[in-house]
Order: structure tokens, then C-alpha cells, then sequence
């Protein structure tokens, strides 16, 4: 028994879990000396016995203070009777008077009374029905011996699920394709695919009857060096500027600058080569963007900010709508520059004290002064919206009933925009990241600070809802990366290895609620990413929520290694063969995966051969499998890839799972992933980088891809030229 009470008291009062079950089942219990340590990381010194009871004691005073939480949620459509918990003194028992207003979203504002029962320092009110969803503003005031107690909170009226895929597809179970954008190529493009890939992306799939276009997280990075990583941006809330189609924007017929500077010899050189190599050259790329994008954005400014045009109307709408979140985020970026110049960096938390925080005077100072590069910031994201806007009407005008499918990664970089922006939020003395497991036996450090749980529920999930009002912009469906963190995060004190990390609840309810009313704000299908160690029961909570899992082909096996049959996959679920993590189909059949492994040390010879034997295995359990399941009937060898997609498609288009997501990958028989977990671009150049061999004009007339597409079956509605 630990012979730290309080240490232990303060931890589950914070949230921190005592043990967790790890992938295999085994159970790990949370020390002493790591409770200390993620205690320290939000700001608590337990590192004594008195100093943890300290703090135990001031957390519970400051919520009987505040009298009722920041944040109070109502499920069931706003038509339920809402439960209200209020904190009382100890003192105060049984039965006491209580008044409340509710000032609704819409405008108009409900009234209540009653008397409720206090008992152990807290007590329930029962508000009458809600009219409607959305978020109130709640103040209530509860009469005690001492006096009448006082507190407001946000009134969170949630609807009992999100959009659910029943109401995107009507029952039908359909097919999509999803992408990492930025490998995709075609004609004419600039070294990365962009929007206006998308754009071309989307008219194809629409056309081939997807009902879905799914792509990469499209969060700002800074786009060079090690900083690639859609996974790991400076910001979740703003867009990658790489992604901007210089060739649409609209200033481009106005600036002679920039047309002559894009047909300038030098120019196109460069132009040309960052097209033609194998990897994407971001900071080359953005080079060239870069360039084009100031010119375009000078036009801008002389020709429409304040003249009154249609375009100068709807920027000014833009940056009103969008607000301080635009305003942090373009004075972040354009000050990380200023500094990078001055032979600093672009890390916020090297900067001199007075501008580590965007509400201090000597940032407003630089705002003014630096007006004209913080309003280039703002005026590319506001470009990447307008764009990102027209590939989604793209998508919807080519019949797909979903459309856009973005990915919401599961945090951003310390040394980002958010970061700075948020400063309270987050805990930069953590990390989150993975334990252990079969597929990473050191387990993952992904180097992202982790919210904390306090402070976003403080904040009034402030934070939370412009991001998740962010991701579903333009989107019909939404998946949630390492969906998880919903639950629960695994924070890994700084300077430690991931081992010693352990679990931290979060406000799940909450979230999940935040989560169910922009769905249905925005009619986003809401898919998460639940692979991996898994809480219990944490599949039932999604599909309480309707809230759809996620299936990979190379997961599902039985007790003996077998592949499971069609029939065994989940109704609630969308499936696919791989992820941005994992083998395409091709490398998985003619072991390219292996020979990378190989190339980077991950595997000597003799490792090497006795993966290659392994995977013969593999190979043989899948053509059981797809024979068995009646989606496949030729030659068990030789088998082409093209066939073997075919047959895996028309597998997976088989169970009753309501979405298949097809990988272009996949289609174009890529052999090379685009990124091995816990290795980086200095050692697999590919990493976040690789480019598809085949351009999106050779994709749409290529015999595989036809085959491989023809295999999905009914799942695709082809809707002719």
C-alpha cells in the first residue's frame, strides 16, 4: 500500500490513472515517482507529502468557490431535463433553495427554481427542458446559512449522437478513396500535390461512384527540415500554405509581378525540378510559393483590401469570422520569421519574455508595425479556405454523398502557434505518445504537448471548439487521429523514456458532446482511429456516440494468425486495407516493406530471411482467406498485384461494414510506405515525402487501377464520363 495518500488523492483528482492494460492484457500500475513527475508537468509540487495535500486542499476550496463547474453537458437533444451538480460547503446539509437562468444560444433566456437536497458538500438542480441544442450560458445561485452562493458555467445541450452514417448514405454501405495529398501528382503541378490536385482528385473519384475523398491531416506545418510531418503541425486550427494553388488564385490574372516572375527562365528551372524529383521538396516548393504567393498577396492589397470589392468583402468577412485564433496565428508565424532573421528561432519559447504571450504589448506593438507580413499570413489562410471550399463543392458536385474526408491529428508542436496561442493549455513539461506494445516495444513518444484536462474545461473547451469547428470546415466526414485521447492521453514526463509514462483521464462526456453537436452542425460523419491499446469498453462508447471505428485488413486475425473472414467485421466501422503508417497491398506481396527495413538496419540478413519466410506464410493465410470468402477463384501463384487488389477489394466490399476506404496507394501499387513509425526523414528520405510513381492522368487510365477499382463491386456507383 503506498504510504503517499495524499500524493495518490491529488493524482485521481487530477485525473491521472492508476494502471492501465496494455495491449497483451498485462497490467502496469502507476508509481509514486511517476504521479510526482506528471504532477510537476501540470504544475503541482507533490514532491512531499504536505506539499501534495497543499494542493489537494486549495483545488477543492477553488471548487467550492466557483460553485459549479466551467462546463455542464446535457445530452439527449436539449429535450431532457438538465442535472446541474453544484459544490456546497461541507457544512451545508439538506434542503436548500436554488434559482437559475439560462441565457440561450438563439437569444432568449428560461428561468428556474426549486429546492434541492445537499449532502457531502454537493447538491443536484433540476433545470426544466431545453428548446434546443447548442451552447448557453447557465447562472444559478443556491441559498446557504452563510449567504446565497453564486456561479456561471457554459450549458453544453448536446444531440444524442453525432451525424451518423445512416443519415449521410441512407443504409447504404459505400466506397471512397483516401490519399496523402501531398504525394499525389499530375500536369503542371508545383512539386506537391495541392488543391487543385484535390480538386482534379475528387471530379475522378466522383466520377468512379466514391462516395468520400479522404486525405492527410491539411494542418499549417512549416513545411522544411524535420518539420514535414502532417502529424506533428504548428498549428490544428490553420491550413498548410503548400497546399495553396498558386495557379487559382485569383490575383494571378492581375499581377504582372507575379506572371513575371512565374515565366521568368530561373524560375522555371527550379519549378521544374521540384516537380520532377521522386520526394517532395518542401522547402524548395515553398520557395517558389513563397514568391509567387507575396506578389499575389501586394495585388491584394492594392487592388481589394479596402476598396470595396467583392473579394475585399469577403476577406474582411473572413478575418471577422475567424477572429483572434487568425489574428494569434498570423502574428506567430510572421514573428517566428522576424526572429528567424534576427539569427534566432522560430521556437516561441526562446523568444525574449515579452513576446512569448500574443496579448503582451510588445506583440500588439509588432502587430502594428509588422501589419503588412502578419496580413499575409491571414491572407493565404484565407486563400487555402477558399480553395479547400472549392474542392469540397467539387466533390459534392461530382455525386459524392459525403465528400471531403479530413483527418484531425491528435495534437501540434510545442514550439508552434497553438502552443502560443494557448499558452495555459498546454503542458509543454509532457509529451504524449504510446506505451509499450507488439508494435513498438519502447513504446512512442510523438514529442506533442498534452492539453490539460483542467485548464480545458476552465477554458470552456474554447480551444476544442474552434479546432473541431476547423476540421470539419468543407468536410462530410471527420477522422479523429489516436480517437483515444478522447478518454484518456499517455503523457510521458519530459527528459523520460515512453516506458515510464502513464494515462490521464479526460473530460470525455464533454468532448464527446462538443464533438456531437458541430457533427451535426456541419453533417460530418465522425470516424476515429482506434487502434492500438485500447481502453475497454471504448468501442461501445463510440457507438453510443455514433461514431464509427476503424478495421485494417492487416489487423484482423484470428487466435492462429489466419485472417478473419468477411463476415466478422464490425457494422460500425470503416474499413481499409492499410494507413499512412502501414504496408500498401504491393509491398506487402512482393515484400518491399522488408527490403526498406532491411536498407535502414531495422533488420540484418538473417532477421531479413526470416521475415521474407514469414511473410511467404502471410501470404499463403490471405489467398485462403479471400478464397474461402469467395473473393478469389484463380491461381494461387503466380498472382499479379493487380489481381490480388482486386480480390482484396472485393473482400473487404463484402462485409458489412457501412464505408471501405480504398488507398490510392493501394491503387497505383505503391511499394514504398510514406512513413516507419519512430524513424525520421535524416534516415528514410521518403518519410512524409515519398511521391506516387504514377500521375494522376496516368492513375485515371491505368488497366490495374481499373481492375483493382473494378473489385469494390456494387460498394462504387460509377456515373460515367
Amino acid at each position: 500500500m503506498s504510504e503517499r495518500p495524499a500524493l495518490r488523492a491529488l493524482a485521481d483528482e487530477v485525473g491521472i490513472l492508476p494502471a492501465y492494460h496494455d495491449i497483451g492484457g498485462r497490467e502496469h500500475l502507476t508509481s509514486d515517482a511517476q504521479y510526482e513527475a506528471l504532477l510537476a508537468a501540470m504544475g503541482y509540487d507533490a514532491s512531499s507529502e504536505e506539499g501534495a495535500a497543499r494542493a489537494l486542499e486549495a483545488r477543492r476550496r477553488a471548487r467550492i468557490e466557483r460553485v459549479v463547474d466551467p462546463v455542464v453537458v446535457v445530452t439527449g437533444g436539449g429535450r431532457h431535463p438538465g442535472s446541474v451538480p453544484v459544490w456546497l460547503p461541507g457544512g451545508v446539509e439538506g434542503r436548500v433553495a436554488w434559482s437559475a437562468s439560462v441565457r440561450l444560444e438563439s437569444g432568449g433566456t428560461l428561468h428556474a427554481e426549486g429546492r434541492a437536497t445537499a449532502r457531502d458538500g454537493s447538491a443536484v438542480l433540476r433545470l426544466p427542458r431545453l428548446p434546443e441544442t447548442g451552447y448557453h450560458r447557465l447562472h444559478v445561485q443556491v441559498e446557504t446559512p452563510a449567504g446565497p452562493r453564486r456561479g456561471d458555467a457554459m450549458l453544453l445541450a448536446a444531440p444524442r449522437t453525432c451525424w451518423t452514417v445512416r443519415e449521410a448514405l441512407g443504409g447504404r454501405r459505400a466506397a471512397g478513396i483516401w490519399t496523402n495529398l501531398y504525394t499525389v501528382r499530375r500536369a503542371g503541378d508545383w512539386g506537391v500535390g495541392d488543391f487543385g490536385t484535390l480538386r482534379e482528385l475528387a471530379a475522378w473519384a466522383g466520377r468512379e461512384g466514391a462516395e468520400f475523398l479522404g486525405v492527410n491531416p491539411l494542418h499549417a506545418l512549416w513545411d522544411r527540415g524535420h518539420d514535414v510531418s502532417p502529424y506533428s503541425p504548428i498549428s490544428r486550427l490553420f491550413r498548410n500554405a503548400i497546399y495553396v494553388d498558386v495557379a487559382e488564385v485569383p490575383e494571378l490574372a492581375e499581377s504582372s509581378a507575379a506572371a513575371e516572375l512565374i515565366a521568368s527562365p530561373g524560375f522555371a528551372a527550379r519549378l521544374a525540378d521540384v516537380r520532377h524529383a521522386p520526394l517532395v521538396d518542401y522547402a524548395g516548393v515553398m520557395t517558389l510559393k513563397r514568391a509567387a504567393l507575396e506578389r499575389l498577396h501586394a495585388t491584394f492589397r492594392e487592388r481589394h483590401a479596402t476598396a470595396g470589392t467583392e473579394r475585399g468583402r469577403a476577406y474582411a468577412e473572413y478575418r471577422e469570422r475567424q477572429g483572434t485564433a487568425l489574428r494569434d496565428f498570423a502574428t506567430y508565424t510572421a514573428l517566428a520569421e522576424h526572429f528567424e532573421r534576427e539569427g534566432g528561432s522560430i521556437d516561441w519559447r526562446t523568444w525574449p519574455d515579452e513576446f512569448r504571450r500574443p496579448d503582451s504589448s510588445a506583440v500588439e506593438a509588432f502587430r502594428r508595425e509588422q501589419a503588412e507580413p502578419v496580413d499575409y499570413h491571414a491572407w493565404v489562410q484565407f486563400e487555402a479556405e477558399r480553395q479547400l471550399g472549392l474542392a469540397a463543392r467539387g466533390a459534392r458536385d461530382a455525386g459524392m454523398a459525403i465528400g471531403l474526408y479530413q483527418d484531425l491529428a491528435v495534437g501540434s508542436s510545442a514550439a508552434g502557434s497553438d502552443a502560443w496561442s494557448y499558452g495555459d493549455l498546454f503542458r509543454t513539461g509532457a509529451s504524449v505518445g504510446a506505451p509499450p506494445d507488439d508494435y513498438s516495444t519502447e513504446g512512442q513518444d510523438w514529442g506533442l504537448p498534452p492539453m490539460d484536462p483542467d485548464r480545458l474545461a476552465a477554458r470552456g473547451f474554447d480551444y476544442w471548439i474552434t479546432l473541431v469547428r476547423s476540421a470539419m470546415q468543407h468536410a462530410g466526414a471527420l477522422r479523429i487521429d489516436h480517437a483515444m485521447g478522447l478518454q484518456r492521453l499517455f503523457w510521458i514526463p519530459a527528459g523520460r523514456p515512453a516506458s515510464e509514462g502513464a494515462y490521464v483521464r479526460y473530460p470525455e462526456r464533454a468532448l464527446l458532446a462538443i464533438l456531437a453537436l458541430e457533427s451535426r452542425r456541419h453533417e460530418a460523419v465522425v470516424v476515429a482511429e482506434d487502434l492500438g491499446t485500447v481502453p475497454e469498453g471504448f468501442g461501445t462508447l463510440l457507438a453510443s456516440w455514433g461514431i464509427l471505428s476503424s478495421q485494417l485488413l492487416w489487423f484482423e486475425r484470428t487466435e492462429g494468425g489466419g485472417f478473419e473472414p468477411a463476415a466478422s467485421y464490425s457494422r460500425r466501422a470503416l474499413v481499409t486495407t492499410t494507413t499512412h503508417d502501414h504496408t500498401p497491398v504491393a509491398a506487402f506481396w512482393e515484400g518491399g516493406d522488408l527490403e526498406v527495413r532491411r536498407e535502414l538496419g531495422l533488420l540484418d540478413d538473417a532477421q531479413l530471411d526470416g521475415a521474407r519466410g514469414h511473410r511467404q506464410h502471410e501470404r499463403h493465410l490471405l489467398i485462403e482467406r479471400l478464397r474461402a470468402d469467395g473473393a478469389w477463384d484463380g491461381e494461387e501463384w503466380p498472382v499479379t498485384v493487380g489481381a490480388l487488389g482486386a480480390a482484396v477489394h472485393r473482400f473487404l466490399a463484402r462485409t458489412p461494414a457501412p464505408l471501405l476506404g480504398l488507398s490510392l496507394d493501394d491503387l497505383g501499387r505503391e511499394t514504398r510506405p510514406v512513413n516507419i513509425p519512430g524513424v525520421g526523414p535524416d534516415r528514410y528520405p521518403g518519410t512524409w515525402s515519398r511521391k506516387m510513381r504514377m500521375t494522376l492522368e496516368q492513375l485515371r487510365g491505368d488497366a490495374g487501377v481499373r481492375e483493382m477499382l473494378a473489385g469494390a463491386g456494387e460498394r462504387l456507383r460509377a456515373r460515367g464520363p
